[in-house]
Order: structure tokens, then C-alpha cells, then sequence
């Protein structure tokens, strides 16, 4: 458990300096999707092959389909966020985004009959109040075109707590072996759609571009999702959920400090409130 919770945290500090490196791609949505299915799949895939650990399709069974439709979603989740950093900020677009484990969290007493403490409760609340202050503040005041980028965020978050939910469902594929099953999954239904929107534009790319495309594919993608998947996996859907704020607050840092971005100081109190309780929660979920 202990290491799942350091697998998650390192997960959502790496996921959010995402915008810092996709700001440098000059691809469409559509193709810096499909390029982070692929690095990530080759680089899982090569792995796999020289650890000489297999796919077992015998034991995944009645899992495939939930594998096969979060890794579609997986794909649709990252065509929406790369839309909302093109449209608003990154830390208003990860934010938008990370309405995600508020879904989450809502829904897992439900389908889990995971009992959510009076502890946790303050600290889901007031995470999201953190996360609403700080879109509420630049997400309605400014143009249409923001608004436009905030709701790419929220269409992106509805298919991120599509992906954690299935996942919880999924018992009998290891971390790797199932995110590479996803990854698949992703370019199945990504490499028709760029294809139908104008094509792949590699062209384009600088040797920044390279760079920036291989460190979102490689690191952000292959390497982080597997850490991310296997925690998912041990750990309670709500702990998952709170502990995911750290993402959009470093983003928010990312924002302010590499890519020059403003922030008042009504964001700043909201993006206290994100790490705050979710540092606060740890710390009691320790002393419990």
C-alpha cells in the first residue's frame, strides 16, 4: 500500500508538468494523442519483450472489453485535454480537467460500497473548493474562447473518471501488461480519426519538437501510466481521487512560473486549499 501511494504521488507530480512540454508540439490534438499511444506502446511493448513477461489472453478473459473501452477513452480524454490547452491557460484547462475525481469520488460508494470517513468528506470538499475558486475566478470572467477551453477540460474529465472507474473493475491483468493493453486500445481508435482530420504532420517538428514529443510519449506516458495504473489498483477509489489533486496544483506552478501565466490571489488561496488537504488527509489516514 505504501508503495502504491508513492507510485500515485510521483504519478501526479510528473502528470502535471505535462503542459509545460505539449506547449513546444506543434501537432493537432488528434496526432499528439496518437504519438503518445505509440511511443508509450512500443516502449511498454519492448519491455515486455526482453523481460520476457507475456500477455496472458486466457486470464484476462471477460476483463478484455473493459481493457479494449478505457483505453478508448483513455484516447478521447487526451484529444479533449490537448484541446483545452489550446483554447485557455494549462492550469485552467488541468483544472477543468481535474473535476474528474470529484466524479470519482461520488460514484465509488455506489459501485464499490467504499465507505467514505467524515475525514476524508472535509478533505474531498474542500479540495474541490479549492479547484472550484480557482476556475470560477478565470474561467467565466474572460472570453468565450476560455470558456471553450474549460469545457475541453470538463469533457476531458468525464472520460479520465470513465478510465478510473474501469480500472477498479479490472482484477486480473498486472499494472504493465494492462496499461499496454490500453495503449493499444488508444491507437485503435486515435490512428482512424487523425487520419480522417488531415493526416499525421511530423514535418513540422523541430528538434525541440522531437524533444518535447518523446519526453510526453516515453516519460509522461509510458513510464508514469504504469505507475499510476498500479496504484490505482491497491488503492480506495476516494484516497485515489484526493491524493489526484496534487496534479492540477502543480500545474498551476508550472503555469505561473515556466510558462508566465497569471494568477490572482483568489487562485492562489484555491490551489492552497488543493495540497493542503490533501496533505492533511495522508497525514490523518497515518494516524488512524
Amino acid at each position: 500500500m505504501k508503495k502504491a501511494r508513492v507510485f500515485l504521488i510521483s504519478s501526479m507530480i510528473i502528470f502535471g508538468t505535462l503542459g509545460l512540454f505539449v506547449r513546444h508540439v506543434p501537432l493537432s490534438s488528434g496526432e499528439l494523442a496518437l504519438c503518445r499511444a505509440v511511443l508509450a506502446a512500443i516502449l511498454i511493448g519492448v519491455y515486455l519483450v526482453f523481460s520476457g513477461s507475456k500477455v496472458h489472453f486466457a486470464d484476462i478473459g471477460k476483463e478484455l472489453p473493459l481493457l479494449l473501452f478505457s483505453g478508448v477513452s483513455m484516447g478521447i480524454n487526451w484529444i479533449f485535454l490537448f484541446e483545452a490547452y489550446k483554447y485557455t491557460t494549462v492550469s485552467i484547462a488541468t483544472l477543468s480537467y481535474y473535476f474528474a475525481p470529484v466524479l470519482v469520488t461520488a460514484v465509488c460508494p455506489l459501485l464499490f460500497k467504499e465507505k467514505l470517513t467524515k475525514r476524508q468528506g472535509l478533505c474531498f470538499v474542500m479540495s474541490t473548493l479549492g479547484v472550484i475558486m480557482i476556475i470560477g475566478v478565470s474561467g467565466f470572467e474572460h472570453s468565450g474562447t476560455n470558456l471553450k477551453g474549460i469545457l475541453f477540460g470538463l469533457g476531458a474529465a468525464v472520460f479520465y473518471a470513465t478510465v478510473i472507474l474501469l480500472n477498479k473493475f479490472i482484477k486480473n491483468v498486472t499494472g504493465i501488461h494492462r496499461t499496454f493493453l490500453q495503449f493499444i486500445a488508444a491507437i485503435m481508435v486515435l490512428m482512424p480519426y487523425v487520419f480522417a482530420t488531415g493526416g499525421l504532420h511530423l514535418e513540422r517538428l523541430s528538434g525541440i519538437g522531437w524533444v518535447n514529443l518523446l519526453v510526453v510519449g516515453l516519460f509522461h506516458t509510458g513510464i508514469t501510466y504504469c505507475m499510476y495504473f498500479s496504484s490505482l489498483k491497491e488503492l480506495p477509489g476516494q484516497e485515489a481521487a484526493i491524493l489526484s489533486y496534487i496534479d492540477p496544483f502543480v500545474a498551476v506552478v508550472i503555469s505561473v512560473v515556466f510558462l508566465g501565466e497569471g494568477i490572482t490571489p483568489f487562485q492562489t488561496v484555491g490551489g492552497i486549499l488543493i495540497l493542503g488537504f490533501a496533505i492533511l488527509n495522508e497525514k490523518w489516514r497515518l494516524s488512524e
